[in-house]
Protein backbone atom coordinates (compact mmCIF):
# COMPACT_ATOMS: atom_id res chain seq x y z
CA UNK A 1 0.00 0.00 0.00
CA UNK A 2 1.26 3.47 -0.82
CA UNK A 3 0.88 6.43 1.06
CA UNK A 4 1.85 9.98 0.31
CA UNK A 5 3.30 12.61 3.13
CA UNK A 6 2.60 16.50 2.33
CA UNK A 7 3.77 18.52 4.75
CA UNK A 8 1.74 22.21 4.39
CA UNK A 9 1.90 25.39 6.09
CA UNK A 10 -1.05 28.15 4.17
CA UNK A 11 -0.78 26.45 1.34
CA UNK A 12 -5.04 26.91 1.21
CA UNK A 13 -4.81 28.07 -2.97
CA UNK A 14 -2.51 25.07 -4.16
CA UNK A 15 -3.44 22.51 -1.70
CA UNK A 16 -6.41 20.69 -2.98
CA UNK A 17 -5.37 20.49 -6.17
CA UNK A 18 -1.91 18.68 -5.27
CA UNK A 19 -4.36 16.27 -3.68
CA UNK A 20 -6.44 15.34 -6.16
CA UNK A 21 -3.49 15.33 -8.49
CA UNK A 22 -1.76 12.75 -6.31
CA UNK A 23 -5.15 10.56 -6.03
CA UNK A 24 -5.69 10.99 -9.66
CA UNK A 25 -3.06 9.12 -10.16
CA UNK A 26 -4.71 5.50 -9.03
CA UNK A 27 -1.50 5.07 -6.50
CA UNK A 28 -2.15 6.01 -3.08
CA UNK A 29 -4.65 4.37 -0.25
CA UNK A 30 -4.30 7.47 1.80
CA UNK A 31 -2.50 11.35 1.30
CA UNK A 32 -2.09 12.69 4.77
CA UNK A 33 -1.65 16.01 4.28
CA UNK A 34 0.39 17.76 7.79
CA UNK A 35 -0.76 21.11 8.83
CA UNK A 36 2.37 22.53 10.39
CA UNK A 37 0.72 25.48 11.93
CA UNK A 38 -1.16 26.99 9.12
CA UNK A 39 -3.11 30.36 9.66
CA UNK A 40 -5.65 29.84 6.66
CA UNK A 41 -7.77 27.31 5.60
CA UNK A 42 -5.16 24.96 4.20
CA UNK A 43 -6.71 21.61 6.32
CA UNK A 44 -10.29 22.43 5.21
CA UNK A 45 -9.57 22.91 1.43
CA UNK A 46 -7.27 19.60 1.80
CA UNK A 47 -9.76 17.60 3.48
CA UNK A 48 -12.25 18.41 0.97
CA UNK A 49 -9.84 17.19 -1.42
CA UNK A 50 -9.71 13.70 0.27
CA UNK A 51 -6.54 14.03 2.01
CA UNK A 52 -6.11 12.68 6.21
CA UNK A 53 -5.91 15.59 7.89
CA UNK A 54 -3.70 15.46 10.95
CA UNK A 55 -2.07 18.22 13.19
CA UNK A 56 1.69 19.56 13.90
CA UNK A 57 1.63 22.87 15.29
CA UNK A 58 5.28 22.99 15.93
CA UNK A 59 6.78 24.98 13.33
CA UNK A 60 9.56 22.33 11.25
CA UNK A 61 9.64 21.19 8.08
CA UNK A 62 10.86 17.65 9.26
CA UNK A 63 9.02 17.53 11.83
CA UNK A 64 5.64 17.95 9.90
CA UNK A 65 7.01 14.99 7.79
CA UNK A 66 7.70 12.83 11.17
CA UNK A 67 4.03 13.79 12.43
CA UNK A 68 2.81 12.29 9.24
CA UNK A 69 4.92 9.22 9.41
CA UNK A 70 3.38 8.70 12.14
CA UNK A 71 0.17 8.79 11.36
CA UNK A 72 0.91 6.03 8.38
CA UNK A 73 -1.73 3.20 7.97
CA UNK A 74 -0.65 -0.13 9.42
CA UNK A 75 -0.98 -1.57 5.86
CA UNK A 76 1.13 1.15 4.81
CA UNK A 77 4.56 -0.17 2.79
CA UNK A 78 5.71 2.53 0.71
CA UNK A 79 6.07 6.51 1.78
CA UNK A 80 5.68 9.19 -1.04
CA UNK A 81 6.61 12.85 0.30
CA UNK A 82 6.07 15.80 -1.52
CA UNK A 83 5.52 19.56 -1.10
CA UNK A 84 2.10 21.16 -1.10
CA UNK A 85 2.89 24.26 -3.41
CA UNK A 86 1.57 22.64 -6.42
CA UNK A 87 5.35 22.92 -7.80
CA UNK A 88 6.17 18.98 -7.68
CA UNK A 89 4.49 16.56 -10.45
CA UNK A 90 2.52 13.77 -8.93
CA UNK A 91 2.19 12.64 -12.35
CA UNK A 92 5.84 10.83 -11.80
CA UNK A 93 4.61 9.10 -8.88
CA UNK A 94 4.74 5.70 -11.37
CA UNK A 95 8.50 6.53 -12.14
CA UNK A 96 9.28 7.19 -7.79
CA UNK A 97 7.49 3.96 -6.97
CA UNK A 98 7.35 1.45 -9.29
CA UNK A 99 11.11 0.24 -8.86
CA UNK A 100 10.08 0.04 -5.42
CA UNK A 101 6.78 -2.13 -5.95
CA UNK A 102 9.04 -4.63 -7.85
CA UNK A 103 11.71 -4.63 -5.67
CA UNK A 104 14.39 -3.36 -7.21
CA UNK A 105 15.12 -0.30 -5.32
CA UNK A 106 14.06 0.84 -1.55
CA UNK A 107 14.76 4.79 -1.97
CA UNK A 108 13.90 6.46 -5.28
CA UNK A 109 14.63 10.26 -5.69
CA UNK A 110 13.21 12.95 -8.22
CA UNK A 111 15.44 15.04 -9.39
CA UNK A 112 14.38 18.48 -10.89
CA UNK A 113 17.76 19.60 -12.54
CA UNK A 114 17.91 16.55 -14.78
CA UNK A 115 14.32 17.47 -15.60
CA UNK A 116 12.54 19.38 -17.22
CA UNK A 117 11.97 23.06 -14.65
CA UNK A 118 9.61 25.92 -15.68
CA UNK A 119 11.38 28.84 -15.85
CA UNK A 120 11.55 30.08 -12.34
CA UNK A 121 10.60 27.33 -10.32
CA UNK A 122 14.21 27.00 -8.95
CA UNK A 123 16.44 29.83 -7.93
CA UNK A 124 20.48 29.93 -8.76
CA UNK A 125 20.70 28.79 -4.31
CA UNK A 126 18.31 25.81 -4.82
CA UNK A 127 20.41 24.38 -8.03
CA UNK A 128 23.77 25.24 -6.61
CA UNK A 129 22.89 23.71 -3.20
CA UNK A 130 22.02 20.96 -4.82
CA UNK A 131 24.80 20.23 -7.04
CA UNK A 132 27.21 20.79 -4.10
CA UNK A 133 25.67 18.86 -1.07
CA UNK A 134 25.72 16.07 -4.14
CA UNK A 135 29.52 16.50 -4.71
CA UNK A 136 30.02 16.37 -1.14
CA UNK A 137 27.76 12.87 -0.51
CA UNK A 138 29.55 11.46 -3.08
CA UNK A 139 32.97 12.28 -1.63
CA UNK A 140 31.41 10.65 1.76
CA UNK A 141 29.50 7.85 0.34
CA UNK A 142 30.01 7.50 -3.41
CA UNK A 143 26.30 8.14 -4.41
CA UNK A 144 25.26 10.39 -7.44
CA UNK A 145 22.96 12.58 -6.00
CA UNK A 146 22.07 16.12 -8.07
CA UNK A 147 19.04 17.47 -6.06
CA UNK A 148 18.07 17.61 -2.88
CA UNK A 149 14.43 17.44 -4.11
CA UNK A 150 11.18 16.74 -1.65
CA UNK A 151 9.87 14.59 -4.19
CA UNK A 152 10.60 10.66 -3.21
CA UNK A 153 9.40 7.33 -1.87
CA UNK A 154 10.88 5.45 0.18
CA UNK A 155 10.27 1.74 1.57
CA UNK A 156 8.37 2.51 5.08
CA UNK A 157 10.47 -0.34 6.73
CA UNK A 158 13.17 1.21 5.18
CA UNK A 159 12.50 4.69 6.39
CA UNK A 160 12.19 3.33 10.20
CA UNK A 161 15.88 1.82 9.97
CA UNK A 162 17.06 5.33 9.47
CA UNK A 163 16.61 7.06 12.60
CA UNK A 164 15.50 10.56 11.17
CA UNK A 165 15.86 13.19 13.42
CA UNK A 166 16.38 16.92 11.92
CA UNK A 167 13.18 18.59 12.32
CA UNK A 168 13.48 21.45 10.07
CA UNK A 169 14.88 22.01 6.45
CA UNK A 170 17.39 19.57 6.49
CA UNK A 171 15.19 16.55 6.23
CA UNK A 172 15.44 16.06 2.52
CA UNK A 173 19.65 15.79 2.60
CA UNK A 174 19.52 13.85 6.51
CA UNK A 175 17.53 10.88 4.58
CA UNK A 176 20.03 10.63 1.66
CA UNK A 177 22.90 10.96 4.11
CA UNK A 178 21.34 8.24 6.17
CA UNK A 179 20.25 6.18 2.93
CA UNK A 180 23.34 6.13 1.47
CA UNK A 181 24.96 5.01 5.21
CA UNK A 182 22.44 2.49 5.44
CA UNK A 183 23.45 0.72 2.10
CA UNK A 184 20.04 1.29 0.70
CA UNK A 185 19.40 0.45 -2.70
CA UNK A 186 19.18 3.83 -4.21
CA UNK A 187 17.79 5.23 -7.20
CA UNK A 188 17.23 9.03 -9.10
CA UNK A 189 15.33 9.36 -11.31
CA UNK A 190 14.46 12.82 -13.41
CA UNK A 191 11.20 14.42 -12.64
CA UNK A 192 9.20 18.17 -14.12
CA UNK A 193 9.32 20.85 -11.93
CA UNK A 194 6.78 23.77 -12.21
CA UNK A 195 6.26 27.45 -10.27
CA UNK A 196 4.38 27.16 -7.47
CA UNK A 197 0.94 26.99 -7.79
CA UNK A 198 -0.56 29.53 -4.99
CA UNK A 199 0.83 31.04 -1.62
CA UNK A 200 4.41 32.10 -0.59
CA UNK A 201 7.33 30.58 -0.51
CA UNK A 202 8.60 29.76 2.71
CA UNK A 203 12.08 29.47 2.05
CA UNK A 204 13.45 31.04 -1.66
CA UNK A 205 10.53 33.86 -1.32
CA UNK A 206 12.59 35.82 1.01
CA UNK A 207 16.43 36.33 1.80
CA UNK A 208 15.98 35.62 4.99
CA UNK A 209 14.41 31.81 4.42
CA UNK A 210 16.71 30.85 2.29
CA UNK A 211 19.44 31.91 4.58
CA UNK A 212 17.74 30.16 7.67
CA UNK A 213 16.90 27.06 5.53
CA UNK A 214 21.14 27.43 4.06
CA UNK A 215 22.29 26.89 7.90
CA UNK A 216 20.44 24.48 8.50
CA UNK A 217 21.13 22.56 5.73
CA UNK A 218 25.36 22.98 6.32
CA UNK A 219 24.27 22.00 10.54
CA UNK A 220 22.90 18.49 9.35
CA UNK A 221 25.67 17.83 6.75
CA UNK A 222 28.26 18.08 9.19
CA UNK A 223 26.11 16.60 12.22
CA UNK A 224 25.33 13.19 10.04
CA UNK A 225 28.58 12.64 8.60
CA UNK A 226 30.39 13.27 11.83
CA UNK A 227 28.07 11.14 13.62
CA UNK A 228 30.66 7.85 14.61
CA UNK A 229 27.81 5.09 13.86
CA UNK A 230 27.97 5.64 10.27
CA UNK A 231 32.41 5.11 10.30
CA UNK A 232 32.98 2.54 7.55
CA UNK A 233 29.60 0.97 5.98
CA UNK A 234 30.07 0.73 2.58
CA UNK A 235 28.04 3.19 0.42
CA UNK A 236 24.77 3.01 -1.38
CA UNK A 237 24.53 3.32 -5.49
CA UNK A 238 22.07 5.64 -7.60
CA UNK A 239 21.26 5.30 -11.32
Amino acid sequence: MISVIIPALNEEEPIAAVVRDCLTTGLPAEVIVVDNGSTDRTADQAQAAGAKIVSEPTPGYGRACARGIRSLSSECDIVVFLDGDGSDCPEFMPQLVETIRRGEQDFVIGSRTRGKREPGSMNFQQVFAGRVAGLLLRLLYGVRYSDMCPFRAIRRDALKQLGMKEPTYGWNLEMQMRAARARLRILEVPVNHRCRTGGESKVSGTLRGTFVAGIRIVATLFRVAMERNGAGRPPGRTG
